[in-house]
């Protein structure tokens, strides 16, 4: 079985996150494989243990990304395909994005392609189906569990704190949702694999693509952080006091009656 993985480089939103400019400053932010895109590459992997096949991460960024890409190489996939831009492309968007990657797969062959549901440094999450969209392949987004049985599958996709049942076919492309699998660790061993493992890297040229094929459509306008909270109130007194200052402050300062 012939899979891929869309993975992302993103920021740790665990970290501290600063601005400059109304952009977000990356000197000395920390990087990680986007966290859905774990749920991605671990069940690539299972799928491939139990049908055969390679799994082949690949991503669109810059150089920088070459290190999450020898972590899912490290976690269990086979190959590695970084398409930097960073020479050609001065924005990117969703549909910049889509179109390089759904150019590269065009002529792959690919059974499955598996992304994560969102990205969260801007959770989109139109990469997928976009790719899909372009490639005319179905699609199922935010999924829990898949089932594969030849060319028949069935897929289980969360849906708003429920769930339903979906039966296709290959080849398919599936977004994954928190739920699908618990991501490995890559062990050590696996990392010293990792670095002989091949990882290819293409610029837009290689793809026959022009900078006008994949301009952005969108633009960020500025990037902010949420203004910061006040801090609570603690109410003190017996309990009818209570319940007459909060209705005081209720009226008065946060004017809701």
């Amino acid at each position: 079985m012939n899979i891929f993985v869309l993975l992302k480089r993103t920021f740790d939103t665990e970290e501290k996150i600063t601005l400059s400019g109304g952009q977000i400053n990356e000197d000395g932010a920390e990087f990680i494989i986007n966290p859905y895109d774990e749920y991605a590459v671990e069940e690539a992997i299972q799928v491939r243990d139990a049908h055969g096949g390679e799994v082949t991460v690949v991503t669109v960024g810059n150089e920088e990304a070459e290190k999450q890409l020898r972590t899912a190489l490290a976690m269990g996939a086979d190959k590695a395909v970084l398409i930097n831009i960073e020479d050609d492309i001065d924005y990117a968007d969703q549909f910049t994005t889509a179109k390089i990657l759904a150019e590269f797969l065009k002529d792959k062959e690919a059974d499955l392609i598996i992304g994560g549901n969102v990205a969260i440094d801007n959770s989109s999450g139109q990469v997928g189906p976009r790719v899909a969209d372009l490639l005319n392949i179905p699609y199922v987004t935010t999924i829990t569990k898949l089932t594969i049985d030849g060319d028949k599958v069935t897929v289980v996709r969360d849906v708003e704190g429920d769930s339903e049942v979906i039966e296709t076919s290959l080849p398919l492309l599936v977004t994954a949702q928190q739920g699908l699998n618990e991501p490995r660790y890559p062990s050590l061993p696996g990392i010293m694999k990792a670095k002989k493992k091949p990882l290819e890297e293409l610029e837009i040229d290689d793809l026959d693509l022009e900078e006008d094929d994949v301009e952005a459509k969108t633009k960020t306008i500025e990037v902010y952080l949420p203004p910061k909270k006040e801090a609570g109130k603690i109410l003190e007194g017996d309990l009818d006091a209570q319940v007459k200052e909060l209705v005081n402050l209720l009226h008065k300062e946060a004017k809701v009656v």
